[in-house]
């Protein structure tokens, strides 16, 4: 067999300890890597190299890289739950002026659905105006279910709220809970890339994940990484690697 690849061919996960489990693709990959890293014992006597070597344990961990990433696999496969319809969306920085309407309140564009402030600054400044229980003075404000209250003499400003609201007919979520420990998602994943009409498969029967790193930088995309540790499936089974070619 020969092995010619190019690309970062595709990726599937399937949960293995819940009935009926849905498959999932990974998402937009970037990259994979399979790592079979043994440990291994050298005998020595008296002279420099040893006389026998032994191969021990083997450790087979797994990384992708994806330039976007299933919010199912990450529900799925990463955390154990099942997203559901809905989602916490953010409003950065909307833009009201101050009006002398008695109380000064201003309505939020979604005060309706409001979950939670996360601040107003002045539009001209930038500074913040400081949080208070009621009864704001100058530079401050108070709010309540959604409806911010300012001050006579702050009359006329420009402001900048941000905050947090409910969007239950669009989009998913999913909450994590503190899970006892061993609580472990099992899953098996399914690898496929092809070069020139050969193709290389790879399935690994039992899986959990280790790790998922998610970092921002300006002026690049985010990649996120899925790290999964591997093992051996109740009929002893890790892996069954194939190939189009015979060689």
């Amino acid at each position: 067999m020969s092995i010619y690849s190019f690309g970062s061919g595709i990726l599937y996960g399937l949960r293995t300890d819940i009935a009926n489990a849905t498959p999932v693709n990974f998402g937009l990959i970037q990259d994979v890597s399979i790592d079979e890293t043994p440990t291994i014992k050298e005998l020595y006597g008296q002279n420099q190299r040893p006389v026998a070597i032994a191969r021990g344990t083997i450790k087979t961990t797994g990384k992708a890289t994806l330039a976007r990433i299933s919010g199912l696999a990450m529900a799925h496969l990463f955390y154990g739950v099942t997203p559901k319809a809905g989602q916490l969306a953010t409003q950065f920085q909307e833009q009201h002026t101050i009006l002398d309407t008695g109380l000064l309140d201003t309505n939020v564009n979604y005060q309706q659905t409001f979950a939670d402030d996360y601040g107003v600054v002045s539009a001209a400044t930038g500074l913040p105006f400081v949080k208070v229980a009621d009864t704001p003075t100058t530079g401050q404000y108070s709010i309540n279910a959604g409806v911010y209250t300012f001050a006579t003499a702050d009359v006329g400003k420009t402001i900048l709220i941000t905050y947090t609201y409910d969007m239950p007919a669009t989009g998913q979520s999913f909450t994590i809970q503190n899970q006892l420990l061993g609580t472990t998602p099992m899953f098996q994943c399914q690898f496929y890339t092809s070069f020139n009409g050969q193709s290389v498969s790879l399935k690994l029967n039992a899986c959990t994940a280790s790790k998922f790193s998610f970092a921002t930088k300006l002026e690049d995309f985010t990649m996120p990484d899925f790290e999964f540790s591997c093992f051996a499936d109740a009929a002893g089974n890790v892996m069954t690697w194939s190939f189009s070619e015979v060689s």
